[in-house]
């Protein structure tokens, strides 16, 4: 018999973390795969973004009667993390039960991969976690590793993950060091021309930065004292921004209210979220980005493209030179760096420090190979270094 695979989404990031996985497995056809859409997906606030999943995978509606695509409201606009964690898991729990998945598939460090980590372990379904063991900062930190214990089998971006897991009790024979998967999208030939990514989102400009900047959960007071001097530099209307909207974490109205603010200005197209080939042929071409979020730190590199972090979001991320950070901005050496990176037509080294573009081939090698499906882990425990 198939096994059945089922792939958690929640926002943009994970789907274009998962989307190469799908992709490669459905067309060996000796899985059945479902997928479990959720969080900011389904927030016409956010654009919808489930419709998107839903045209790229039309055949996965139905099959034998069942619905392959799930698509589940874990929250309304005032709903807190906690109380979204809690509805995904009443939503997915009830949705194993219809599909009986042999193994859930997780990313990251949100609160659906924590819900979906929750309701696997406590069915006794496998649970199999993508870029775990990675460092970054605040609560996000926190709850990857948490996921990461909740987890049964572990897909890594580097080997420094892996030592890490393994520094935290995890067998090494349930850990596989595959690349980050949105590489294989980022190094596609396929993805859509720069000046069809312009039309299709009205972005008039021609050369641009982009700003992306979400919540600190742990250290709200910090979220607008950090995004102040990004918006003040903005208003002198020197530089071109194309501004995505934040996630919807704790604290994203704070962000959103002052991109409302400078939202009519020439030099700004402010987006609630885009496609993700789209988003990286403008990630490509773009003059730097700025903001604090983990593109900035791990897809960035890639392309040998600038980077501004600012705040300590993503403190303990791996850094390369082409990424200048500003826990604290100050206003004159700050400015130069914007100043600096849109005047110049500045492009670094690439580095693959998260993998090299075979994620989904590594991926499915792995699931392939029968032994993988005789790791007896559901009760784990913890390994002594």
């Amino acid at each position: 018999m198939k096994k059945k695979l089922l792939f958690i989404t929640g926002t943009r990031a994970d789907y274009g973390k998962i989307k190469s996985l799908i992709k490669i497995t459905e067309k060996t056809k000796k899985f059945d795969c479902g997928i479990f859409i959720t969080g900011m997906h389904t927030l016409t606030k956010y654009g919808y973004t489930a419709d998107e999943i839903l045209n790229s995978f039309k055949q996965y509606r139905l099959k034998n009667g069942l619905r392959r695509i799930h698509i589940f409201n874990n929250q309304q606009n005032l709903d807190g993390m906690d109380i979204a964690l809690s509805k995904t898991i009443v939503g997915l729990s009830e949705y194993v039960k219809q599909f009986k998945p042999d193994l859930i598939i997780i990313h990251g460090d949100r609160i659906e991969a924590m819900s979906a980590s929750i309701v696997g372990i406590l069915n006794n379904i496998m649970v199999a976690h993508i870029e775990g063991g990675e460092l970054s900062g605040t609560v996000d930190e926190m709850l990857r590793h948490s996921i990461s214990k909740l987890s049964n089998i572990h897909f890594v971006a580097n080997l420094k993950a892996k030592k890490r897991l393994i520094q935290m009790g995890e067998n090494k024979k349930t850990i596989f060091n595959i690349g980050s998967p949105d590489i294989d999208l980022m190094l596609s030939n396929k993805l859509p021309k720069l000046k069809n990514v312009k039309k299709k989102y009205s972005i008039n400009f021609k050369k641009y930065c982009i700003l992306i900047y979400h919540p600190i959960t742990t250290d709200i007071k910090h979220t607008q004292e950090c995004l102040i001097p990004i918006i003040d530099r903005i208003k002198l209307k020197k530089e071109n921004f194309v501004i995505i909207y934040p996630n919807n974490d704790y604290g994203n109205e704070i962000i959103l209210n002052e991109y409302l603010k400078i939202k009519m200005l020439k030099n700004i197209r402010l987006l609630p979220s885009m496609r993700v080939e789209y988003f990286l042929t403008l990630l490509k071409n773009s003059k730097f980005v700025i903001g604090n979020s983990s593109c900035g730190i791990m897809e960035t590199p890639i392309y040998g493209v600038p980077s501004i972090n600012v705040s300590n979001r993503q403190k303990n991320r791996y850094k390369t030179k082409s990424i200048k950070s500003f826990e604290f901005p100050k206003k004159k050496e700050f400015y130069k760096c914007i100043e600096n990176f849109y005047t110049n037509h500045t492009r670094f080294k690439i580095r693959f420090n998260y993998g090299s573009g075979n994620s989904d081939k590594n991926f499915l090698k792995v699931i392939l190979n029968e032994n993988f499906w005789k790791i007896k882990n559901i009760q784990k425990i913890f390994n002594e270094i």
